[in-house]
């Protein structure tokens, strides 16, 4: 587990990797009244819930960014166990969740086909605790990813969308390289330099610094 800083008062996130794929689950909580939220528990649950005791928030929902096996496939026994409801993502992600179980089987490790709570679109909000999350649908990695924005401190967490140096693979038979591409051209590009971000694997990043060097945006 690695705790990190997203610069919004009260809000603290850490990043627990998670299953074979070293996916970075999140967590968000609170600071104020210790309410916080799971993003993308893909499995290897025993350690997040260790996570979520240490640093002793409650959670009161699990988010989804997409519906892939890493991100999706621990979140049904997770929601048993926590007694919390599902937020997204983008129902066009429907086919995928639905099919978790059977990724599961081809990847060698446990996963369990979910149906959220909610579904999350455009314009949608999320709360965590005291802090709101605008929702924007960007579809490319997946057809029904999602991203959450922290406008109030310019923060967020995009998924596989974009990448430090890269961005979501798009080579799926419903990928879409020119989809993925516009959306972070439109959605994510224009929330300006100043905003920092946590992706779906690897280290975090900035738009400032994405903008200068991500050769998929550059």
């Amino acid at each position: 587990m690695s705790e990190t800083n997203p610069r919004t008062e009260g809000l603290k996130a850490a990043i627990v990797q998670v299953t074979p794929f070293q996916q970075n689950c999140t967590l968000i909580w609170d600071d104020a009244s210790g309410k916080g939220a799971v993003i993308d528990p893909g499995g290897d649950l025993d350690r997040v819930r260790e996570a979520i005791a240490k640093l002793g928030f409650t959670p009161e929902k699990i988010i989804l960014t997409h519906g892939h096996i890493d991100h999706a496939g621990g979140a049904a026994k997770l929601k048993a166990a926590l007694s919390v409801p599902i937020e997204g993502p983008h129902l066009a992600d429907k086919f995928l969740l639905d099919g978790l179980a059977d990724q599961g089987a081809a990847y060698g490790f446990a996963a369990d086909n979910v149906t959220p709570d909610r579904w999350l679109d455009e314009g949608d909000v999320v709360t965590v605790g005291r802090h709101t999350f605008d929702i924007r649908h960007c579809p490319g990695h997946s057809p029904g990813s999602v991203v959450l924005l922290n406008k109030a401190q310019k923060f967020a967490i995009v998924g596989d969308v974009l990448f430090r140096g890269s961005i979501g693979r798009t080579d799926f038979p419903y990928g879409d390289h020119d989809a993925l591409i516009n959306a972070i051209k439109t959605k994510l590009l224009p929330l300006g330099d100043a905003w920092a971000f946590i992706c779906g694997h690897g280290p975090g990043s900035t738009i400032a610094l994405e903008r200068r060097t991500n050769p998929f945006i550059a």
